[in-house]
Order: structure tokens, then C-alpha cells, then sequence
């Protein structure tokens, strides 16, 4: 299987925009997170960042455009509006304000999934990744979050991929034992090397052709761990 479902996170007030777009999405291979008010909404993003929002304006509690507000000032990742409000003005306050793209209501669900993996392709060229990186017989995409050896998936755990994803992004560079830890597990673990030693030695044994004597993921001592499968 994959390392882990994209996160989708869906913040509408509507109940059959969650009955017809939750299947769709699962079908898919996301990951549906439901929420239907904008605190709730908030709350998820800071629990767990999602990969893409779907955000509706028309939300019972808050305006979508001051949640969409509140959410860009923790939340880096796409948003994207999902409104019945057709004006032109909307659309412009909306992507003013932080919005990546902004699709109509009532809209096909094929366009809105098409939307989504343009967010998802954006984001990780964004961070200076190519979408897919090949190495011999290995094969990561960033954007499905799928790992594969000859085309077979290889099951990793989603804070073993994620921990992947960091180094394989990081194009050949260092990146040091606190930004692992951060940017995995968040700022309360920014000290535990040794945790970060554990997910790496786990790591090596799932892809590494020869783990006792790594070749792709190479360590830097006292420092961090460097990819170099490029």
C-alpha cells in the first residue's frame, strides 16, 4: 500500500457535499477529513496539517474568507474555495487573501478532484521536488505518496514516509536531525535523535538494497542525514 492517503480536508456546512464527495475521494485514494464549521475546520488543520483544504465560504460560524484568513497564518499548504457565491469580487477577495484556486457550486466532482491534484502537483514542485524520483528500481511519488520496488508498493508507515519525503526533498542537501524532527513529528521533539535514529534504521530496511551499508540515505554524524538517490 501506499505510504499514506493525501489528507483532504473538506470544511462545509452541507451534509450531501460529504455524503457524494467522501466516496469520490476514497475512491480516489485520499484520505476524507470532515468538518463542518470553520472552528472545527481550524482545528483539524492544527491537529494535523492536511495536504490540500477545501474550504466553503458559507460556513455557519464564520465567514470562509476570515477563516481563510486565520487559516494562512499557520496553514502553508493548498486551499482551495468551494462557494456558491458566483461574484467576481468573491473570487478576487478569496485568492487575495491566500485562496490557491476557487471552483463554483454546484460543481462535477471530476473537476474538483482534477483541482486537487494540481494543488497536490504545485505543492511538491513548490518545495523544489521533482514529482516522481526514480533510483534503479525504486520508484517515490511525491505526489500519490506511493513507494514502489519494481512496481510492487512497499508498505511504510506514514511518519516513515513522511520522514522520506523530507530527505528525498531536500535534493541531495543535509538536512539537519531538527528539521527531520520537526517537520515530522513537530517542535516538541525537535531534541530526540535517537527517535529519529530508530525511523531511519526502520527506513533503510524497507528500501535500502543493502541497509548495513546504506547507498541512499547517507548519514552526516552529529549532524543529520542526506539523500542520495539523485
Amino acid at each position: 500500500m501506499s505510504a499514506h492517503k493525501p489528507r483532504i480536508l473538506v470544511i462545509d456546512d452541507e451534509p450531501q457535499i460529504h455524503r457524494f464527495l467522501g466516496p469520490a475521494l476514497d475512491a480516489s485514494g485520499y484520505e476524507h477529513v470532515r468538518a463542518e464549521t470553520a472552528a472545527d475546520g481550524l482545528r483539524e488543520i492544527a491537529r494535523k496539517a492536511p495536504d490540500v483544504v477545501v474550504l466553503d465560504l458559507g460556513l455557519p460560524d464564520m465567514d470562509g474568507k476570515q477563516t481563510l484568513e486565520r487559516a494562512r497564518a499557520f496553514y502553508k499548504g493548498p486551499i482551495i474555495i468551494l462557494s456558491a457565491r458566483d461574484r467576481e469580487t468573491e473570487k478576487i477577495d478569496a485568492l487575495d487573501l491566500g485562496a490557491n484556486d476557487y471552483v463554483e457550486k454546484p460543481f462535477g466532482v471530476g473537476e474538483l478532484l482534477a483541482r486537487i491534484r494540481a494543488a497536490l502537483r504545485s505543492q511538491v514542485q513548490d518545495r523544489g521536488a521533482e514529482p516522481v524520483v526514480a533510483v534503479g528500481d525504486l520508484t517515490i511519488d511525491l505526489v500519490k505518496r506511493l513507494v514502489t520496488r519494481h512496481g510492487t508498493p512497499i508498505r511504510l508507515s506514514p511518519r516513515e514516509y513522511d520522514l522520506l519525503a523530507q530527505l528525498v526533498e531536500g535534493g541531495g542537501k543535509v538536512v539537519t536531525h531538527r528539521q527531520l524532527l520537526t517537520a515530522v513529528w513537530g517542535p516538541a521533539h525537535e531534541q530526540d535523535v535517537q527517535y529519529l535514529r530508530v525511523f531511519v534504521g526502520q527506513l533503510r530496511q524497507k528500501i535500502e538494497p543493502n541497509p548495513a551499508q546504506p547507498t541512499l540515505i547517507l548519514t552526516e554524524a552529529g549532524v543529520g542525514y542526506r539523500w542520495l538517490g539523485r
